[in-house]
């Protein structure tokens, strides 16, 4: 909690402690049936003693405003209420929302990484505030100027950004698209919701890589969709078994990150793209590529999207900043056939009135800039060099009970623990402990015993510290089950 009381004020601990519960409570805050965090976490979150916590829990039992429950611990009372009548009962409408909630432990790393725990962060897909182009920013800054751009916007994006998106797109990418065919998203991930929510009805079937970020989204559940696994091998998914789902199940849409693919960094071969768009094209199976990775390859970046091979219009290409520029601009985009983008630009203009202006004029100078290629080459070299830091620490300390092939390009290193009783999610519990987070691999496919290391994220120079903490913790580990 980000509240803590005041030790200098002359009025009780335990009463401010009290005080902000029970304001929390009666403004809705904390609605009935709430869980309050056990006095153990309180008193580490608020800095006291523990009996300090218990005065203020007993304080507000005798209230009416908390109890505790056999199983459940302390929670709000579900007996509280207002002169107007009973409260809503919040838990059962967050337990029968429509959407599901997060994976529990992409929770957890959220929760984690707001706090000021001493943690290496191996576990978020960004890039650290070192890899970005500040000075570049910081330039555009002084130079921007709004003249009419503070209104809404068109619906499917600034038209200036959308025009410099298709040529960076035909420049960089080798994709011939024009401004409206291209709807401007919060990031990939807003992209790919509004291609599900327009385009795919409950009981639809799809196939998603395995493992594979899409793998992490709860969406798929939520919208009622039959997901089918195409598992990920070195040179990407094979084609042959996009036609065997297909045959089987008439799967409608395929999910494909084929070029430096998150988690394993696989890139799907030429061979193997140009097959897939054959057999995409016969049977008329869309297919939602997810592209954030392709300018940010090691050694060869003019790795053809499937986009660009596309000439019938089966692509929906999905692409962002996040990876390159800046995860906090959220300005990503989606290209495809008209009347597809025009449909998602209607859901989402219900959904927020058009993408924020300021992230768009920033967006737009950003991929103007003179200075992009410099950037670029820079931000690969520094990854290139973070890949290798990584997996020299991981060889040295931990020779025997990781595996990992190097990524030629993107920001993952996707490792096997050897003994496969390991399971990753016991271990990231224990890591967590001892300062250090990663991807568990069940929160990204169906195999327990791989994880996700995300070079990229913490500072350059506590990457060896962070491998440090996960050997002692793994140490640690098979210690307490020998």
């Amino acid at each position: 909690m980000e509240w803590k009381p005041d030790k200098s004020n002359e009025f009780p601990l335990y009463k401010q402690i009290s005080n902000f519960f029970e304001a929390r409570i009666l403004n809705g805050e904390l609605p009935p049936g709430s869980k309050l965090p056990s006095e153990r976490n309180l008193a580490k979150s608020f800095q006291v003693n523990r009996s300090t916590v218990n005065s203020a829990l007993e304080e507000l039992k005798a209230m009416g405003l908390i109890e505790t429950l056999v199983g459940a611990g302390t929670v709000v009372s579900d007996h509280l209420t207002r002169e107007q009548g009973r409260l809503p009962n919040w838990s059962q409408y967050i337990n029968e929302g429509f959407y599901q909630p997060n994976n529990p432990v992409n929770q957890m790393i959220n929760q984690l990484i707001q706090t000021d725990k001493d943690m290496i962060n191996f576990g978020i897909g960004e890039l650290n505030k070192d890899l970005l182009p500040v000075d570049v920013l910081t330039h555009i800054h002084r130079q921007i100027t709004f003249d009419n751009d503070l209104g809404y916007q068109h619906i499917q994006g600034n038209i200036k950004l959308r025009e410099t998106i298709s040529s960076h797109l035909k420049d960089y990418r080798n994709i011939e698209t024009s401004a409206s065919s291209i709807i401007v998203t919060s990031g990939a991930q807003q992209a790919i919701h509004l291609i599900i929510q327009c385009l795919l009805s409950p009981g639809d079937s799809v196939a998603i890589e395995d493992p594979s970020y899409a793998y992490s989204l709860p969406i798929f559940h939520s919208e009622g969709l039959k997901t089918y696994f195409l598992p990920v091998y070195e040179d990407g998914v094979d084609p042959e078994e996009v036609l065997s789902l297909y045959q089987k199940h008439r799967i409608k849409m395929i999910f494909l990150n084929p070029i430096h693919q998150n988690p394993t960094g696989h890139t799907l071969s030429i061979e193997k793209r140009q097959r897939m768009m054959e057999i995409c094209s016969k049977y008329g199976i869309a297919i939602v590529e997810d592209d954030p990775y392709s300018l940010i390859g090691y050694q060869d970046n003019n790795l053809p999207p499937l986009k660009s091979l596309d000439s019938h219009g089966l692509v929906l290409y999905i692409s962002s900043l996040s990876k390159v520029l800046s995860s906090g601009l959220r300005v990503g985009w989606i290209a495809g056939p008209q009347p597809v983008i025009q449909r998602i630009a209607d859901l989402k203009q219900q959904i927020d009135f058009g993408h924020p202006n300021f992230s768009q004029l920033y967006a737009t100078e950003l991929l103007r800039s003179s200075q992009l290629d410099d950037h670029l080459i820079s931000l690969r070299n520094r990854l290139k060099a973070r890949r290798d830091v990584t997996a020299k620490a991981l060889t040295e300390l931990l020779p025997d009970e990781i595996s990992f092939s190097l990524p030629d390009g993107g920001i993952h290193l996707w490792c096997k623990l050897t003994n496969q009783k390991i399971d990753s999610h016991l271990l990231f519990k224990h890591a967590i402990k001892q300062g250090v987070v990663f991807a568990p691999g069940k929160t990204l496919g169906s195999e327990k015993h791989y994880m996700r290391f995300t070079f990229s994220r913490p500072d350059s120079d506590l990457i060896k510290k962070g491998i440090e903490r996960l050997e002692q913790t793994l140490r640690k580990y098979l210690k307490s089950r020998s």
